[in-house]
């Protein structure tokens, strides 16, 4: 019995001891990014290119709509950025707008000349204050000719650019009409089918990338006093018994759980009972997940953390 005893304070001091410096909790999952497809045009499915819980890599076409009228739109939008680029190409408009504007600038200056002339031989009283403001009225309108005459010309250029513009995002609605995987992955949650009619915004599927991942360990706010980014992690994973991954933390959330939930809790609107709260703590494993055993978000483990 004294044995027994001897073993029981020994267990029990390394326990106490071991606690000093780690904190662990068994409510952890593996988290990842959860990537949905959706369409930014709309229009009828003509081919799916993927299945269920089938690997993609990026850029692999997922989607292909069917792309007549976006066809449709973009040979209208060709035709009328060759009408503007053939106004443009006239000559003979150009050299109009260009010798209006020569025109209107001479009778500007010449105006502006007058003007300044007059100027001080009204200090002087010798002309009028009636001819005086008659050359200013007539500086401003000649102004405002030569203001006319240069936007004429300057109109042309902004025509083709309007018109080339909307060429472009004719042709950026149409390559929308193949929907490609954003990254490598594994499609899951697929509802698209041939034949179906999809709106823009619509999900249709989403793309798990496996090749990163991070354990999100939800740590109760009486282990937080020692914990610090860059600690020492030790990651046991329910699917694979007797598997353990190194890691270390890698950020701490701001706020606890309950703050970000659907309805945050407000201990000043009724009976109060005190709960300890949970602060989520990222951690990133050491090494990338094993194509052979591998990780997936959602998967429950065990976090022990080395604190000090």
């Amino acid at each position: 019995m004294g044995a027994v005893l001897v073993l029981l304070i020994a267990f029990g001091a390394r326990r106490w001891w071991y606690g000093r410096s780690h904190v662990s909790t068994d409510d952890a999952q593996v988290d990842g990014h959860i990537i949905p497809i959706l369409p930014k045009v709309g229009g009828f499915v003509t081919l799916v290119r993927v299945d269920e819980n089938r690997s993609v890599k990026e850029g692999d076409t997922l989607v292909v709509l069917d792309d007549r009228d976006y066809q449709a739109r973009l040979a209208q939008a060709d035709a009328d950025l060759a009408v503007a680029l053939a106004n443009v190409g006239n000559k003979a408009r150009v050299g109009q707008a260009e010798a209006a504007v020569a025109q209107a600038q001479a009778n500007a200056t010449k105006a502006h000349a007058d003007l300044s002339r007059l100027e001080p031989l009204a200090a002087q009283e010798i002309v009028s204050k009636q001819q005086l403001d008659a050359a200013a009225a007539q500086a401003r309108a000649t102004d405002a000719a030569l203001a006319e005459a240069q936007a004429a010309l300057v109109g042309a250029d902004a025509r083709v650019g309007a018109a080339r513009a909307a060429r472009d995002q004719a042709a950026l609605n149409l390559s929308y009409t193949r929907i490609i995987a954003p990254t490598a992955g594994v499609v899951s949650k697929k509802t698209v089918e041939v034949g179906q009619l999809v709106q823009a915004g619509q999900p249709l599927m989403s793309v798990v990338p496996l090749d990163d991942i991070w354990v999100t360990a939800n740590m109760k706010e009486t282990q937080m006093a020692n914990l610090r980014p860059g600690d020492l992690a030790e990651v046991r994973v329910d699917a694979y018994r007797g598997e353990r991954y190194a890691g270390k933390v890698e950020s701490i959330s701001p706020a606890s759980g309950a703050k970000f939930s659907l309805l945050p809790p407000d201990n000043a609107t009724g009976n109060y009972t005190k709960v300890v709260q949970r602060i989520p703590v990222r951690i990133r494993l050491d090494k990338p997940n094993d194509q052979a055993r591998p990780l997936r978000p959602g998967m429950s483990v065990d976090v022990t953390v080395t604190t000090r």
